[in-house]
């Protein structure tokens, strides 16, 4: 595991170290659904936009972003999912399978049932074996699997469906 990482909320100035991570992600077409990259400015306008009851925190080591995880509400036009949010996890490659997105889940943990989430969920491209182990080896159990969910440049992809309670 990763020493001396600190896990906070991102703020704006986290953008060109959270787009570092994430463009090469989006490059790769792998792992993430997102197909447009994202410059530093519209990120930072993404996080000092974040819906106030959402979390956007990043992991950070040496004044550098490892790692961001989100969560937000799954569906903000009903009452009814109220409990329920989303939540995305990107780690730099070079940082992967050292306990950062463990860590990134512990604070989120915490936090997610004080904005009152009891439930949250997410979806990975279903080859994504990488991330599907991730949620796994962190307490998510498999709902399900969306057919054809995704339709990328390289045809179409199924998701799986995997959540998580707050205890």
């Amino acid at each position: 595991m990763e020493n001396n990482i600190l896990v906070r909320p991102a703020t704006p100035e986290d953008a060109e170290g959270v787009v570092h991570i994430l463009n090469p992600i989006i490059r790769e077409g792998k792992q993430t659904v997102l197909s447009k990259e994202y410059s530093a400015a519209e990120e930072g306008e993404f996080i000092k936009n974040f819906p106030v009851r959402g979390l956007f925190i990043v992991a950070e080591q040496d004044n550098r972003i490892l790692g961001f995880q989100t969560i937000e509400a799954f569906a903000p036009y009903s009452r009814a999912f109220d409990h329920v949010g989303i939540m995305g996890t990107y780690v730099c490659s070079k940082h992967r399978n050292k306990g950062i997105g463990k860590k990134l889940f512990d604070f989120l943990r915490v936090k997610a049932p004080e904005l009152g989430f009891e439930k949250v969920f997410t979806y990975i491209i279903a080859d994504n074996h990488q991330s599907i182990g991730y949620y796994q080896r962190i307490g998510f159990k498999i709902v399900g699997t969306a057919k054809k969910q995704a339709k990328l440049p390289s045809g179409y992809k199924d998701e799986v469906i995997v959540e998580y309670f707050f205890p």
